[in-house]
């Protein structure tokens, strides 16, 4: 695991930084930031992204399984969680009444990294649909399943597997025999067993968005994640639309991709 893993404020900037640098241009066009949005994340961790929409004068919710990850959200975002423009909700998505338990629907619905570790995709797109208002959209950003490291071998202890591309496409006995021969913590080795389960792909993506009756209004494909600006200080470099609509190909080269749909 990266130093920046464990430094939770740290990954919180790297959030942050992706969301107004990346993320909210990628959304200018479809979004009138000026006007004040209803701004929903599924799955916020600790927030940062929705720190980037809080500063545009938005009112914003997380919804978050883990509490201590929204405590820590609370204490970095303290003033505007006092002013109420941020609030949180510590539970599952399908154990929430729209109508009871919110106080309004949705302009934007946000899931940034969390698509790939949900079971049963097909049925969390539908479910988003009911927290949308009239015209809403929901953000997606996700790194492909057959990219290099979409395995999320970055979280292993060993060096030589956190760096190796590629091998969390071996066939579970093996892959779950390398990690133990590397020495891998048991916890760590389910998380990236679940990870194996649950990874999608561009094409799965598309076919559960076209299934759940939802448009796709836009879409980029990057060969570098906007997050390794921060992480790594590597250059972002966007694919071209020729390169992005290759079919199942470009999978094992984009690291990013982000998708509004609605």
């Amino acid at each position: 695991m990266f130093e920046f893993h464990k430094d939770k404020e740290r990954y919180f900037n790297f959030q942050y930084w992706t969301a107004r640098d990346y993320i909210i241009p990628f959304l200018e066009s479809e979004f009138d930031f000026s006007k004040k949005l209803d701004v929903l994340e599924v799955g916020c961790a600790e927030a940062g992204v929705l720190k980037a929409f809080v500063e545009k004068g938005n009112y914003c919710l997380g919804i978050e399984l883990h509490d201590n990850r929204i405590q820590l959200a609370k204490h970095f975002q303290s003033a505007a969680c006092e002013s109420g423009q941020l609030e949180f909700i510590n539970r599952d998505i399908y154990k929430i009444d729209v109508e009871k338990d919110l106080k309004t629907k949705f302009d934007l619905i946000i899931l940034k990294d969390v698509i790939e570790h949900i079971p049963n995709q097909e049925n969390v797109v539908p479910q988003l649909k009911k927290f949308l208002k009239p015209n809403g959209k929901i953000f997606f950003g996700f790194p492909p399943w057959y990219m290099p490291f979409g395995g999320h071998q970055q979280i292993t202890k060993s060096k030589a597997l956190r760096f190796l591309p590629w091998f969390h496409l071996l066939p579970t006995p093996i892959y779950k025999g390398i990690l133990s021969l590397f020495g891998e913590p048991e916890h760590t080795k389910k998380e990236l067993l679940e990870i194996k389960e649950t990874g999608i792909s561009v094409e799965r993506f598309e076919r559960i968005s076209k299934a759940s009756d939802l448009n796709i209004f836009k879409k980029q494909f990057f060969f570098t994640n906007p997050i390794y600006q921060y992480k790594f200080g590597f250059k972002v470099i966007k694919q071209n639309s020729f390169l992005a609509n290759i079919p199942f190909l470009r999978n094992f080269y984009s690291t990013a991709v982000y998708y509004l749909i609605g």
